[in-house]
């Protein structure tokens, strides 16, 4: 399944969207594909503070659409340029609650030429819901995001 995926996905960018198109259908798919993936996301580095700001996502909106570095497991990531899976988000000191629904999070940051721009972020209203595969997964998903966001000639 996941392979399928990411071919769909590849494709798809291959196509040359416009960015916040390519990458609104990218959470799309990927959310509508995968039964436990309940909201997708991707944040990015703003550009002069240390700031995540939300460009495309899927789900219900949510009201974190700006997250400072170090707040969240998104704001940790951020910081620690380092994978991030929240087994149970309960648990979680530095959690920030985007819906009382969710049980468990996966971020995985999006590097540029080595360069931690971003990330995608995964809730899920089922515990323990993400695996190693997911993880390997999402990060082929910003393997094909960076090199779409090269193509695009997105400055960084």
């Amino acid at each position: 399944m996941y392979t399928t995926l990411l071919n769909s996905i590849e494709n798809y960018l291959n196509q040359q969207p416009e960015v916040e198109q390519g990458l609104t259908w990218v959470c799309t798919t990927i959310k509508d594909e995968l039964p436990r993936y309940d909201w997708v996301g991707f944040y990015f580095h703003h550009a002069t503070k240390k700031e995540l700001h939300l460009k495309a996502f899927a789900g219900k909106p949510t009201d974190h659409t700006i997250i400072p570095f170090g707040k969240g497991i998104c704001g940790q990531v951020a910081v620690s340029n380092k994978n991030f899976v929240v087994d149970d988000v309960g648990q979680q000191d530095n959690y920030i609650a985007c819906s009382i629904d969710v049980k468990s999070e996966i971020v995985i940051p999006l590097f540029v030429e080595n360069k931690n721009i971003g990330q995608i972020d995964i809730d899920s209203n089922t515990a323990r819901a993400f695996s190693k595969k997911d993880e390997e997964f999402l990060t082929e998903v910003n393997v094909l995001i960076a090199a779409f966001l090269i193509r695009a000639q997105v400055s960084f």
